[in-house]
């Protein structure tokens, strides 16, 4: 696994699909703070408690206006059957081609590490969970978010 991107350092862009096939690229959401945690495989325990997580606590990040993506190495179809099987209601980025995974320095053999980068509006790293605990990430994640100031 290559390093970790540090806190302050420029975000990769990258353009991919959703689980819908429609276009997404980082660079869409400048001026509006991003979570983007990789996440291993869809529909496994792990992956499926922290999306779940997201999902539930969604509504917190659309209000404060923070895009909540979800990126794995999985394909655009596996993330389609994923969004449906668990009525997920934020955006699911594949990454088939392990490019962005790669760019984030998450790739671990076959997989996206469960790692997640909290971007700036001004599209650079304001931090990093280099280890995830999946069961409460995305009420870990809204807390940083305030104190930093980006919700």
């Amino acid at each position: 696994m290559a390093d970790l991107l540090n806190i302050g350092d420029v975000a990769p862009d990258f353009s991919s699909v959703d689980q819908d096939g429609k276009p997404v690229n980082l660079g869409d959401f400048k001026g509006k703070p991003v979570v983007l945690y990789f996440y291993p495989k869809d529909n496994t325990p792990g992956c499926t408690a922290e999306a779940c997580n997201f999902r539930d606590n969604n509504e917190l990040y659309e209000k404060a206006g923070v895009k909540v993506l979800g990126v794995s190495v999985d394909s655009q179809k596996s993330h389609k059957s994923f969004v449906d099987k668990y009525n997920l209601n934020f955006t699911l980025v594949a990454d088939d081609s392990k490019n962005i995974a790669e760019s984030y320095g998450v790739l671990g053999g076959k997989t996206a590490s469960r790692v997640t980068y909290l971007i700036d509006g001004e599209g650079r790293i304001a931090f990093v969970y280099p280890k995830v605990s999946p069961k409460e990430h995305a009420v870990e994640v809204m807390s940083k978010l305030n104190e930093l100031g980006l919700a």
